[in-house]
């Protein structure tokens, strides 16, 4: 088999999912962590569909990845603007990544019906636009478009449109199942004609609205194409894209193939999850490989042979994927992951230390009550540290006081936090107005600490989400309070629960600013 290159678009086709809406700042996030995976190409979206992703762009220039490359995404010209001309070509190129994937239409119906234009004056837009970005040093990815439809359609045409992307100079031409109705039998059918007539590179791209999107892409990967495109946790529009933590796992424990290192899949569970938690969705623990369930048992049978050898009910070792067995009527957290987090923290904790259970147990409490560390790495060295009895106190809180005032029906609210905070011997009293009783609340707290702890100015809020935990309570619910902060050189996340939003929130901060004052 050839060399298959991992083409990620959770950031672009993923953040079309319904419920995920990533902000700039979610997105550098997430784009960091893939590029922990072991992907070639990360596309970050498209710069010429929204103000959002043009800025993502202009931050991804400042620190580029470290190991993938960044793609940007966008469509051919449109049929009465010159490739020169076009403003979403324009915007490709100043996102100022050296690969562009550019999509094209390949079924006659979206020709003639969407587009409104002859099938010959597509061709000539799919040559132009790649004829125009070539010409600025740009190199070419194909994306064609409902290629499996089209060529059910129309087969000769669909070939064709291949034809044209590939003379213009597209290094690898993707064939989309965008409708995502394909099956395994009609994508090896369809591929084997394109070898034939059209020869690798070939990519392909798979939507799941057969729940085939997988079985789809491993079919095609079988038959020898070189680019394999997918979404963390198979997010992406209606039923979602072929998930790549699946497809990852496949490709390396079941295929053979080495797409990425043991000590990159050993982070796909984390990444998985990691997606979930920016994304504010709650990760599905019945997932293939990643989710909590995956290495589940309980009771009888199962749980009497597991015991005995996991293979008797395991098809794979759970801790090659970053997962752990778990037995359900007595739990128990993985402690290998738990000292692998503290040497990444610099924390000296040994096999047989005490303080493991006693981390353990806490964590595990805490999971209870409904805290999650993915995306709130700050919060769990504190957490850690705190079980040690490592850490160190920099303050103690007497009180606080939260107003939300609202004078005029049509005005906005005011709102006003008053804290009483003690650091050593002396005790800082103050009030701060904010946009929002959290943001007077976090006014309020670096007030009192700032003259104390001169670092803290450089600290920044920079994203807040809220995820509601038990929606049957209604207005009652337990809520879950996640902070992103950075100071400039690190940004760091931190977790607060609570039934009281208020309260969840005063975690978070209180831990946000605790892990500067600790980290420096």
């Amino acid at each position: 088999m050839p060399h298959i290159d991992l083409y990620d678009t959770t950031l672009r086709d993923g953040a079309q999912a319904e419920d995920v809406s990533f902000s700039v700042e979610d997105k550098l996030r997430v784009a960091r962590k893939l590029d922990t995976l072991g992907f070639q190409f990360i596309e970050g979206g498209w710069p010429g569909a929204n103000p959002k992703d043009i800025l993502f762009f202009e931050e991804m220039k400042k620190q580029p990845l470290k190991s993938a490359q960044l793609v940007a995404f966008g469509s051919t010209r449109r049929w009465r603007h010159k490739a020169s001309e076009e403003t979403n070509l324009q915007n490709l190129i100043n996102a100022g990544t050296e690969w562009i994937t550019l999509f094209g239409k390949s079924w006659d119906l979206h020709v003639t019906e969407a587009l409104g234009i002859t099938l010959k004056q597509n061709l000539t837009l799919i040559s132009d636009s790649i004829d125009y970005l070539k010409s600025k040093g740009k190199r070419i990815f194909y994306d064609a478009e409902h290629f499996f439809n089209g060529y059910l359609a129309q087969p000769e045409y669909a070939l064709k449109t291949l034809e044209t992307a590939r003379k213009a100079g597209a290094e690898c031409l993707i064939l989309c199942d965008t409708n995502g109705g394909m099956m395994p039998w009609q994508i090896k059918e369809i591929l084997e004609v394109v070898f034939k007539e059209i020869g690798n590179p070939i990519g392909i791209h798979t939507h799941n609205d057969s729940e085939m999107a997988v079985a789809n892409t491993l079919t095609a990967v079988t038959l020898g194409v070189t680019q394999v495109q997918g979404t963390i946790n198979g997010f992406g529009e209606r039923c979602g894209n072929a998930n790549f933590c699946s497809i990852i796992p496949n490709l390396k424990l079941k295929m053979g193939m080495d797409v990425v290192t043991d000590k990159q899949l050993k982070n796909l569970r984390e990444v998985s999850r990691y997606v979930s938690e920016i994304g504010n969705l709650p990760h599905n623990k019945h997932q293939p490989y990643v989710g909590q369930s995956a290495f589940a048992h309980k009771g009888g049978i199962h749980v009497h042979a597991v015991r005995k050898n996991s293979e008797t009910y395991e098809h794979i070792a759970p801790e090659k994927v970053g997962n752990q067995q778990r037995i359900l009527i007595s739990d128990y957290a993985g402690k290998s992951s738990l000292l692998e987090k503290a040497e990444a923290y610099n924390i000296s904790l040994s096999d047989d230390s005490p303080d493991v259970q006693k981390i353990l147990r806490q964590l595990k409490d805490l999971e209870h009550e409904g805290f999650q560390f993915e995306g709130a790495e700050g919060s769990f060295e504190l957490m850690m540290k705190r079980a040690m009895g490592t850490e160190k106190t920099f303050f103690k809180l007497i009180g606080f006081r939260v107003i939300d005032e609202k004078r005029k029906g049509d005005g906005h609210s005011i709102s006003e936090a008053t804290i009483r905070v003690a650091v050593d011997d002396q005790i800082e009293h103050t009030v701060a107005r904010g946009n929002g009783p959290v943001n007077a609340l976090d006014h309020a707290l670096r007030r009192a600490l700032e003259k104390f702890y001169p670092a803290l100015s450089e600290v920044k809020l920079l994203d807040y989400k809220v995820r509601v935990l038990t929606a049957s309570d209604g207005t009652a619910s337990k809520v879950r309070v996640l902070i992103e902060s950075g100071d400039g050189q690190k940004k760091w996340g931190t977790v607060g629960v609570s039934e009281n939003i208020v309260e969840a929130s005063w975690q978070a901060l209180v831990d946000s600013i605790e892990y500067k004052l600790l980290n420096g």
